[in-house]
């Protein structure tokens, strides 16, 4: 049996076998759509699928999945869209970078059908349409972008590709969800100089932290001689402080003690045979400071009378007793001056 076409520009043969049918439509059909049912004036649509109906030639509804009546002879089933998410394989191109590079570049368009009347009528082969705008695009951001920054900003580069799509694809009834890059190929010498560019990168990077190693490392070490400086300044400080307060404690002790023994020494020296006591003991150092003579110094001035020892007590007798007295006579001259001042006066009486 011999008929033509739902689209009456390729004819088709229905061959009997084993009472089904077998139905040959165009390539661009079979890539996009599922083959083509019959009107049968009963028709089951599966879910996710969209039959567009013509009656007389001209479009007339869109089935919706479920149980559906046609009229034989006036309606037909023209096109069948699948609103699923469609995968399309990209394949590979070549396009020049802002630097000119020319790198090798394929990718997967991820699509789906919103609108099954444009999606028919707007195009004549979407899939083809879309693969191709993909292209073209990819090749015009591309264009705008360096080889580095192809690598970096991938996913930019991806999201600029979708609104490209989705912007010339909105007459067509598509809706391009993502577009993913696979493979970006670039030539040998490119790639060679783009591996010493990521070893002196490195190189460069190892050097870089070992120069502040060593930085970090010298500070270090004249923050530990600084902080060991100062320590070791307060300490000496703290000494010094120490030193300087057990000598004055000492000066004061020995005042004291010095203090108390001239107090005895007085008080001795008044009382009766004080002056033998004070002859015997100038006596006792004048032969301790006479044996020590000649220790010290080669050169030594003597009075004319050095052995005479009874002459030289007598004379530092002389002398405490002219002290003595001189001290006697300033005591009653002091207290005159206190009593004879203004503030000791009292005022007369009225």
């Amino acid at each position: 049996l011999f008929r033509w076409s739902n689209d009456f520009s390729t004819s088709c043969i229905l061959i009997p076998c084993h009472c089904t049918f077998v139905l040959w439509v165009t390539p661009a059909q079979q890539r996009w759509a599922s083959s083509l049912p019959m009107n049968t004036l009963v028709l089951f649509v599966p879910q996710q699928e969209a039959w567009v109906v013509e009656r007389m030639g001209r479009f007339h509804r869109i089935l919706e999945p479920g149980l559906n009546f046609l009229i034989p002879l006036l309606d037909r089933i023209r096109y069948v869209q699948s609103l699923k998410e469609i995968v399309i394989d990209v394949p590979e191109q070549s396009a020049v970078s802002l630097d000119n590079v020319t790198l090798q570049i394929d990718g997967v368009l991820y699509l789906r059908i919103l609108d099954p009347f444009k999606a028919s009528y707007g195009v004549e082969d979407p899939e083809y349409a879309v693969t191709q705008l993909a292209q073209t695009t990819m090749r015009s951001e591309l264009g705008k972008l360096t080889l580095d920054k192809v690598f970096r900003e991938r996913e930019s580069l991806n999201s600029n590709i979708v609104h490209s799509i989705n912007q010339a694809s909105d007459d067509w009834g598509i809706r391009c969800l993502r577009y993913e890059i696979k493979d970006i190929h670039v030539p040998p010498r490119v790639k060679e100089s783009m591996q010493m560019q990521v070893e002196a990168e490195r190189k460069k990077r190892a050097t870089v932290l070992e120069s502040e190693g060593t930085r970090e490392a010298a500070i270090n070490v004249a923050e530990g001689r600084k902080q060991a400086q100062i320590l070791a300044s307060e300490g000496e400080k703290a000494e010094r402080i120490n030193n300087a307060n057990g000598e004055a404690q000492a000066v004061l002790l020995k005042a004291e003690a010095k203090s108390k023994a001239i107090r005895v020494l007085s008080e001795a020296l008044s009382e009766q045979n004080g002056n033998a006591a004070a002859s015997l003991t100038v006596a006792e150092q004048y032969v301790s400071a006479f044996s020590n003579l000649a220790k010290e110094s080669n050169t030594i001035l003597l009075p004319t009378n050095a052995g005479d020892m009874s002459s030289m007590v007598t004379q530092a007798m002389a002398i405490y007793s002219t002290l003595g007295k001189t001290s006697q006579k300033a005591a009653p001259e002091m207290l005159e001056e206190k009593t004879e001042s203004p503030e000791n006066q009292l005022p007369p009486p009225q």
